[in-house]
């Protein structure tokens, strides 16, 4: 065999080995990562920024600073403060790392940096879960409009992603305590982090117990507490009203989901509750046949649970696998029955998608198309009645993938293998 023979055989085995082989799961989220850090400094380099909220988020801000605690006169060019306080306090901190907000390229940077964090986040939660391939970490890169919410727009979603993953990774390792102080960071940011409590509750009750699971509900509220506490000794009322605002409707012009319907149907009342009942429905029908399948039904679970409140239902230790499935599934079935769908949500769940892809019994090619057809959906500018159908479909034959693929992980115990 030639020289060049044997290069190219040992070049295919590494490729091999880092596709393929478990133990290099760690050294091709390496790659990865550092290869989007090269294409995300491209980007920001010869991709222009395009002005949305920040300049809003800047003249909120400085509102604020001049002594202003009514939520009801804190406004900017897109309207009125609409996030908790925690909002407030990341754009305090980008405000002077900024030059009170005129220096983009820095803010771009800062950004980068948080996308590249996120991304290293949610690799370590799929090596955490285990059961995707490697090359599953490919996929993660591929968003053109992931890279263009974070580092060509700016907006605040990314940093309640970032606090949320990372409370997905301590949840998956078991660390409660610090999960929620996490998962309350990201709710102070945006109030879209609520779509994870019900998976959550699921899997604290089952894990913790009844008493258990009521104090770190508490734990929760009293972040969003001690987070808006400046807020809310001054002005509670205009706070809590439009910091969590569940009435809230959004604009028509802007949803990338559900413009198919036509305006009237998309924004009256009656569309809004059966949006809601579609959403309990969808998360009591997995509480009930799916999440608690493994522990002998939710029947079961619930009278030990409720018979001895101060010891967990569940004797065995849970999987990282059925933590993680579990609570990407409910913010998927959030996102699903979400009214309205701005173009900065897809951060939400963006690089979630490929993991729960791979929780349903879908050929690889499926599984791929689904990822593509959404990714196309959220990249449609002005969205249109195809892009929004398209969009849909995909994200509730997702759903329906996981409803009758694996709905609690691969593995929804330590001690079991496979299911």
């Amino acid at each position: 065999m030639s020289s060049f023979s044997r290069l190219v055989q040992s070049s295919y085995n590494l490729a091999h080995r880092l596709l393929n082989d478990p133990q290099c799961f760690s050294l091709l989220a390496a790659l990865v990562v550092l290869g989007d850090a090269a294409l995300t400094q491209l980007i920001i380099r010869f991709v222009p920024y395009t002005e949305i909220d920040w300049e809003t988020y800047m003249i909120q801000l400085e509102l604020y600073m001049k002594g202003e605690k009514d939520y009801a006169f804190i406004t900017g060019p897109t309207g009125p403060i609409v996030y908790p306080a925690g909002h407030i306090h990341v754009h305090r901190f980008l405000y002077d790392l900024t030059d009170a907000g005129t220096n983009l390229w820095k803010g771009q940077e800062i950004y980068g940096a948080l996308y590249l964090s996120t991304l290293a986040l949610t690799a370590a939660i799929y090596k955490q879960a285990g059961n995707v391939p490697n090359w599953i970490l490919l996929l993660l890169p591929l968003s053109k409009r992931l890279h263009s919410i974070y580092v060509l727009r700016l907006f605040n979603d990314c940093w309640a992603v970032f606090a949320a993953q990372a409370a997905i990774l301590a949840f998956a390792n078991s660390w409660d305590a610090l999960g929620i102080l996490l998962l309350g960071c990201a709710l102070s940011v945006k109030m879209s982090v609520l779509l994870y409590v019900p998976g959550l509750l699921v899997i604290l009750f089952k894990r913790r117990g009844l008493v258990s699971t009521l104090l770190h509900m508490l734990a929760l509220a009293g972040t969003q507490a001690l987070i808006g506490l400046p807020f809310l000794l001054e002005y509670p009322q205009s706070y809590l009203k439009y910091s969590y605002e569940f009435s809230r409707v959004f604009l028509f012009k802007w949803t990338v989901n559900w413009r198919f319907l036509g305006e009237e149907l998309f924004l009256s009342p009656a569309w809004a509750k059966a949006l809601l009942v579609g959403h309990v429905t969808t998360l009591a029908l997995f509480g009930l046949f799916k999440w608690c399948r493994s522990d002998g039904g939710v029947r079961e679970v619930l009278e030990k649970g409720l018979r001895q409140p101060l010891r967990a239902p569940s004797a065995a230790p849970f999987a990282a696998d059925h933590v993680v499935t579990v609570l990407y599934t409910s913010n998927l079935i959030g996102i699903l029955f979400a009214r309205s769908l701005h173009y900065q949500f897809y951060s939400w769940y963006a690089m979630q998608l490929p993991f729960l892809a791979w929780r349903t019994k879908y050929p690889i090619v499926l599984r791929l198309a689904l990822l593509l057809s959404i990714e196309y959906a959220w990249n449609v500018y002005p969205s249109t009645y195809l892009s929004s159908g398209v969009l849909v479909t995909a994200n509730a034959a997702l759903l329906l993938g996981i409803w009758f693929g694996y709905p609690e992980g691969k593995v929804v115990h330590c001690r079991n293998v496979e299911v």
